[in-house]
């Protein structure tokens, strides 16, 4: 199967930032094998694949995420990752939202300035006792402890014990996505955080949208503040506006094309 393929940085600050994403943008719908083949030759955190849901009706689109190993139910950077693309090949839709029918509902993205906003659902989080494994497995001592449906949420005494974290991923592999968190240790974010998923198929992903839909509201929560800035401690890092509205979180950030190509089989 012929289809454009990009590979775009989202959340990042200029290229070889961020968390990259690819970009398979389609025609018509695709079997699900392929497409998770396809991203396992990728080999990045998400590849995401987009088409029209119907014919000639602008902004409207089918997306779905797939990891090297799964296909996820909701992705924040590929999304990203996706509209940019859609605004970069189609001049004449940048002023328009584009409207993704995915696993996690109907979302929307919106041009903001250079950058990109996201309406995704909000994603708290509470208090659990976690599995007597699973702060053995990050090498963590002290933390507070919750879950959703992004999976563990781990806060930290400081934003250094975040990047201290040093887990072991086999180990790890055994529980759902956890996200070690912290209040930031420089004034211009409000939060740090790093996020682990070796069960499927990443050990640690550069920045996470979705795992901000549950930073968004156990922060708002913590610093009685509805807008954050979140900055995701990774290799790359990357920074993650956050707005919380009722139920919904509202990510925003910039994105950057790196490659673009044409996929051939």
């Amino acid at each position: 199967m012929r289809a454009p393929l990009f590979h775009v940085d989202a959340f990042a600050s200029g290229p070889f930032t961020g968390n990259p994403a690819a970009v398979c943008l389609l025609e018509k719908p695709a079997d699900p094998a392929w497409m998770q083949v396809v991203a396992a030759e990728m080999n990045l955190s998400e590849t995401a694949f987009v088409r029209p849901v119907v014919a000639n009706e602008p902004g409207h689109f089918e997306l779905r995420w797939f990891t090297p190993t799964v296909e996820v139910d909701l992705c924040g950077h590929a999304t990203l990752a996706s509209a940019h693309v859609l605004w970069e090949t189609d001049p004449h839709a940048g002023g328009r939202p584009a409207k993704f029918e995915t696993r996690s509902g109907t979302l929307t993205a919106t041009r903001r300035g250079d950058g990109v906003e996201l309406d995704f659902p909000g994603d708290p989080v509470t208090i659990a006792d976690p599995d007597p494994g699973l702060l053995d497995a990050l090498g963590v001592a002290d933390a507070e402890v919750s879950y959703g449906r992004i999976g563990w949420v781990l806060e930290l005494p400081d934003a250094s014990a975040v990047r201290a974290v040093s887990p072991d991923f086999a180990r790890l592999a055994a529980f759902e996505i956890a996200v070690v968190t912290a209040r930031s240790d420089d004034p211009r974010y409000d939060f740090v955080s790093r996020c682990f998923g070796p069960k499927f198929g990443i050990d640690e992903d550069p920045v996470t949208g979705s795992a901000h839909c549950a930073l968004g509201p156990y922060w708002a929560e913590r610093l009685g503040k509805t807008e954050l800035i979140g900055y995701q401690a990774s290799a790359r890092g990357g920074v993650v506006l956050v707005r919380v509205d009722g139920d919904r979180t509202a990510l925003a950030g910039r994105a950057v094309t790196v490659t673009r190509g044409e996929l051939v089989a």
